[in-house]
């Protein structure tokens, strides 16, 4: 049963309430489920990824969300259409919001979840960003900036004194004052560089700027940017929480509820809804996301290390190893190294090519996060960073057997490069 209350906002009315014997208490909000998260569970994060998002217990009712196929709902309730609400997405944000901490909204795909949050910086807005990050978000944030819509002040994450100056507007040449937003990616794409998110965080909400934290490399069994103090961790689903490489679909979790309920405005409004089958299938990627995780991570710590020391490899990107940079940041703010690894070649970029077509058991492709283990020369993407070297591959691990994954590795750069 679905308790209720309701509250007028802009002429839109909003939903507030609780299924009757769920656990954690779910609060609807404008047709989407956001998690009222119970700090005195004391509940690990593995076992909240199996137990949360569940039917309520009945006797011969479903252990599993049931897939609610359905654009059109009965009058009289508190929804009315399915690009507002879905019970079977409901119960996917609820994973998503036990896992990172706050109310969790869904999205269509990664990149709608961030145009959600770029919706939100006020015409003119300064929003900082990483010059080395995910590329589609910072192909959309310079477009926005190309058009007048923002102010876009691009660096490098890891300086904290270019950063710091970034974010509070020292000596900036665009006639702009602080930073209104600020977007991190920790580990960036693909350079692994590390951010001290403690430093950022409190230099941005210094001058009263919200923080955006991208958490898909590293997703929230690793690391949990909102219990850091940032007011949203974004994903791309798609990638590592949903774990197969058979959907799309973006998140954005936070802790503030005003927040939360323009997200899913603007989920509404720009009509970037996930469908009822792929969150069905994102909400069992998720069950798995701890074991998944702690597999690929073991396979990548043992595959940096035999990079590190093979004599084709320029340099290996990948805070697990103990003198990457930034790595002890990166020990103090997460509880692992993640399941992508970067590294740069002695050759050319032909040959960063061959290496990826000479792999058998991996696969040549773009993405991450699934339980198969891709490998790319990222500078084959024209609109690539071009300060990512032309060489670099960017590899996310999965969860194959680790001597498999290196013998099919080794023998491609040997072929290749020696």
């Amino acid at each position: 049963m679905l308790t209720t209350a309701t509250a007028e906002n802009d002429g839109y009315t909003y939903t507030f309430g609780h299924r009757d014997n769920a656990s954690p208490l779910p609060d609807s909000c404008g047709g989407t489920t956001l998690v009222v998260m119970d700090s005195s569970s004391e509940l690990h994060l593995d076992t909240l990824a199996v137990s949360a998002g569940r039917p309520a217990r009945e006797p011969d009712g479903s252990v599993n969300p049931p897939i609610i196929a359905s654009s059109t709902y009965h009058a009289g309730g508190p929804y009315g259409y399915g690009r507002e609400w879905n019970e079977t997405t409901g119960y996917a944000e609820e994973i998503l919001g036990q896992l990172e901490g706050g109310h969790a909204v869904l999205f269509s795909s990664g990149m709608a979840a961030a145009n959600a949050v770029f919706d939100l910086v006020p015409l003119g807005g300064v929003i900082v960003a990483p010059d080395h990050a995910y590329t589609a978000v910072g192909i959309r944030i310079k477009e926005l900036h190309d058009g007048g819509h923002i102010s876009a002040r691009f660096v490098n994450v890891a300086d904290d004194s270019a950063l710091t100056r970034a974010i509070t507007g020292e000596g900036a040449t665009d006639g702009k004052g602080q930073a209104q937003w600020v977007w991190l990616e920790t580990p960036t794409n693909p350079l692994m560089e590390i951010c001290d998110l403690a430093h950022a965080i409190a230099t941005a909400h210094g001058v009263g700027a919200k923080v955006v934290v991208d958490n898909t490399f590293m997703t929230p069994v690793r690391q949990r940017p909102l219990s850091l103090g940032a007011d949203i961790a974004m994903h791309s689903v798609t990638k590592g929480l949903a774990g197969h490489s058979d959907l799309l679909m973006g998140g954005l979790v936070t802790s503030d509820s005003d927040l939360a309920k323009e997200f899913v405005r603007r989920r509404i409004f720009l009509g970037a809804s996930p469908s009822p089958f792929d969150a069905f299938l994102a909400a069992r990627g998720m069950r798995t996301l701890s074991i998944r995780i702690d597999r690929a991570e073991s396979n990548a710590k043992i595959l940096a290390e035999r990079l590190d020391s093979h004599p084709a490899i320029k340099e290996v990107f990948y805070p697990g190893l103990a003198q990457s940079a930034g790595a002890d940041i990166h020990a103090k703010q997460t509880s692992g190294p993640g399941i992508v690894v970067s590294f740069d070649i002695h050759g050319t970029p032909d040959q960063a090519t061959e290496i990826c077509e000479a792999v058998k058991l991996m696969t040549y492709a773009t993405s991450l996060g699934g339980v198969e283990t891709l490998i790319e020369r990222r500078r084959r993407w024209a609109h690539e960073n071009v300060e990512v070297p032309e060489t670099l591959i960017r590899m996310s691990v999965g969860i194959e057997n680790v001597e498999d994954l290196w013998n099919d590795l080794n023998q491609a750069l040997n072929s290749i490069l020696l």
